[in-house]
């Protein structure tokens, strides 16, 4: 038997070599590509139910994206010390994957399709991601899976004015922008980015400049199959059973459908019904249509709801696109009427109550020092992270019931978006040395409820005294396309998120912008449109922030009297094991006697938290006296601690909790201008007295002076001319 062949082919993305492999793993998977990319190395397989999944009406496909701690040479933190749930990076990656590729496959498919990229290697100038991306693309293609690729995928950077493709590390940190641009050869599919107040012109100079290299990835790609099919290593497309309409029940209901929810829709139009009065409208057209056709069609009630809302879907598009008016009224680039309300909870840090419509959120924010931040245990290079912000969506925000559970994919992801978006105005730790954790919760929902999270935290912030560098807004912009028409929609809600073509949230501040997110569901857009909707987008932004400033048009002079005052300070790094003690003994007797918390950085650094400002100061004068070294030549006020026929030694910092403080002798030589011949006849011990650092003997030991750092006696009052007046006196 001969062996099996393999398959490796390469290209050169970003000055750096990518190499697909088929052939040699993962055999029995539907398609399976090894990527390596730098040191970088991603197995992903793409694999097809042979059966229909019955009693669905969406495309049943999973994305997972399996992170290997091996693949960085770390072991699981905790108990179990494997893998668990998996990171936020990891979800976050898994969708990044997801959305370019849903799109591609036939309408109606139901086979369920998993894709799975495991993490084997990591290389961090090489992202994981990107290689996952395109492995999962090349494995779909390679296929029986009737996947309508294949797509390309890249990260742009912008370092120095110039465009980067796939960023190194270095680069990255010099970098003002990181967007991913994924698409086909013919159309851009997916955008995400996070930037630093980076013009529109340059965000869509990006997208193009990426779209460019997507395109020699697809032809790389398309290769790749060309030659695995030659060697065997690569399958016929099958396919599939689609789920379809009943052709007699579309005919018949199609005319009656068309009519009745024509009229249905322009009296909503007419109305500007809000979301519950138009929902409810609307469901009793459809049930009166159902009802009318179930007689003819028992036992075909799933077909006739399919026609209807297909019909209702396509009477809405077409009063966008030909009478450029929506569902509710309200002109193309029109946003629903917007409140905004600062520091509604009297204890919280922090508040901001974001309503736009009938989508509304409120974000909280919370403040703690260092110690309080996330520890990151993936795959990534931070280990830590002091700026998080949290998005919940309960199910009442929907007037629905169902199970409260921890954060899922959604969840993640939007929260993900809010924080990139306001991530680049949050201060440094060097001038805020603050945790800051932000939670939007969702109170009612209508569309692009991750924007509205994005300017309730903007709120929020700005309440919380926070110092950002400038107030950031969301809008989350819409497309309808028919043929050559296209209609760009400014603040989509539920039901056009639904129908139209493409979601594109939009976050930035007056300068430019800080994240943006694309999802699309045709096969792709083209710059131009793009570049309209981020001019509009800026726009609708703008309108937003100004909305935002009549409320709040600067954070807070001062933080919550509940929030924590933290003060820092540098110490010598040598001198940390003195402030910690034997054991943690120092820290904890000064935690315990001042109610603080105290974090101590390996470089010295020292952040002390207390609500109560008193406490704060109280610790930092401890530590600051166990690490003060006694400078020759300052002036000190000591206290006496012992005295002797030669001096007194004299504390002139004193210790704490038992640990000793820092003492030197006064000489009896040093203690006053004039002789002295007791040492007690000037000092006793408990005195406290000013001395001068005059220097350390050979063995180091401090020596004081407190003759030095008396002010000269007159010469007149010295014993030496009282004598010397005497005895004129007696002659």
């Amino acid at each position: 038997m001969s062996a099996k062949p393999i398959l490796i082919k390469e290209c050169e993305i970003g000055g750096r070599i990518l190499k697909l492999e088929t052939g040699r793993v993962a055999g029995q998977a539907g398609g399976a590509v090894l990527v390596r990319y730098g040191d970088t190395v991603v197995l992903v397989t793409a694999t097809m139910s042979k059966t229909v999944r019955e009693g669905i009406d969406f495309f049943p496909l999973t994305v997972d994206y399996e992170e290997r701690l091996y693949a960085v040479g770390k072991i699981p933190g905790g108990f179990i010390k494997r893998e668990g749930r998996p990171s936020e990076k990891a979800i976050l990656s898994g969708r990044l994957i997801d959305r370019p590729i849903r799109p591609l496959f036939p309408k109606g498919c139901r086979n369920e399709v998993q894709v799975v990229a495991t993490i084997l290697s990591v290389d961090q100038d090489n992202a994981p991601e990107i290689a996952a991306m395109i492995g999962a693309s090349a494995a779909l293609h390679i296929s029986e899976i009737p996947f309508q690729g294949p797509i390309g995928g890249v990260i742009v950077g912008l370092v120095e004015g110039e465009y980067v493709i796939n960023p190194t590390l270095a680069q990255a940190e010099k970098s003002l922008m990181h967007l991913v641009v994924a698409g086909t050869r013919d159309a851009v599919m997916m955008v995400e980015a996070g930037a630093k107040e980076v013009p529109e012109d340059q965000v869509l100079g990006g997208i193009a400049f990426g779209h460019e290299k997507v395109k020699e990835i697809v032809e790389f790609i398309e290769e790749f199959r060309e030659e695995a099919l030659a060697l065997g290593l690569a399958k016929e497309k099958v396919t599939p059973v689609l789920a379809e309409v009943d052709p007699q029940v579309e005919e018949a209901v199609s005319g009656p459908a068309t009519e009745e929810m024509t009229a249905a829709i322009r009296q909503c139009i007419e109305q500007r019904m809000d979301k519950q009065t138009r929902d409810a409208f609307l469901e009793e057209v459809k049930n009166k249509l159902l009802e009318s056709f179930r007689e003819t069609f028992p036992e075909q009630e799933q077909s006739i709801l399919a026609v209807i809302e297909a019909v209702e879907k396509k009477i809405m598009r077409r009063f966008v696109v030909e009478e450029g008016v929506r569902i509710d009224g309200r002109a193309l680039n029109e946003i629903r009427p917007i409140s905004v309300e600062a520091g509604i909870l009297p204890r919280t840090h922090g508040s901001g109550l974001f309503t736009r419509g009938q989508t509304q959120v409120l974000s909280v924010v919370t403040l703690g020092p260092i110690s309080d931040e996330q520890i990151l245990d993936d795959l990534g290079i931070e280990e830590t992270k002091r700026f998080m912000h949290h998005y919940n969506f309960p199910p009442y925000s929907t007037g629905e019931t169902r199970p409260m559970r921890s954060p899922g994919r959604r969840e993640i992801g939007h929260g993900a978006l809010a924080e990139r978006a306001l991530e680049p105005v949050i201060p440094g730790e060097d001038t805020f040395p603050y945790t800051i954790r932000l939670v939007s919760e969702v109170l009612s929902s209508n569309g692009s409820t991750s924007m509205g999270s994005v300017c309730g935290s903007c709120v929020a912030l700005m309440d919380a005294g926070i110092p950002i560098k400038a107030p950031v807004a969301g809008v989350a912009m819409g497309l309808i396309k028919e043929e050559d028409k296209v209609a760009i929609l400014t603040d989509i809600q539920g039901i056009e998120d639904h129908l139209g073509d493409m979601d594109f949230k939009v976050a930035g501040t007056a300068k430019g912008i800080t994240a943006l997110q694309m999802d699309i569901k045709i096969p792709g857009i083209d710059t131009e449109i793009l570049g309209k909707a981020l001019a509009q987008a800026r726009e609708g932004r703008l309108y937003i922030l100004n909305k935002i400033l009549e409320v709040i048009p600067a954070p807070r002079p001062e933080l919550s009297p509940y929030a924590p005052r933290i003060i820092h300070t540098v110490i010598d790094p040598d001198k940390i094991r003195e402030v910690i003690g034997p054991g943690g003994k120092v820290i904890k007797k000064i935690i315990d006697e001042t109610g603080v918390e105290i974090d101590i950085e390996d470089d010295g650094r020292v952040y002390i938290a207390a609500v109560d400002p008193a406490a704060a100061k109280r610790a930092l004068e401890i530590i600051e006296n166990i690490t003060k070294d006694v400078v020759v030549g300052e002036i000190y006020t000591g206290r006496v601690t012992r005295v002797t026929d030669f001096g007194a030694f004299v504390e002139v910092v004193p210790g704490v909790f038992g640990m000793p403080g820092k003492e030197g002798l006064v000489h009896i030589s040093h203690l006053a201008h004039h002789r002295v011949n007791r040492v007690e006849d000037v000092v006793k011990e408990g005195d406290t007295i000013v001395v001068k650092a005059i220097g350390f003997d050979n063995q180091g030991r401090l020596k004081l002076s407190r003759k030095e750092a008396l002010p000269p006696e007159p010469k007149e009052s010295t014993p030496h001319h009282r004598r010397s007046k005497g005895r004129q006196g007696r002659h």
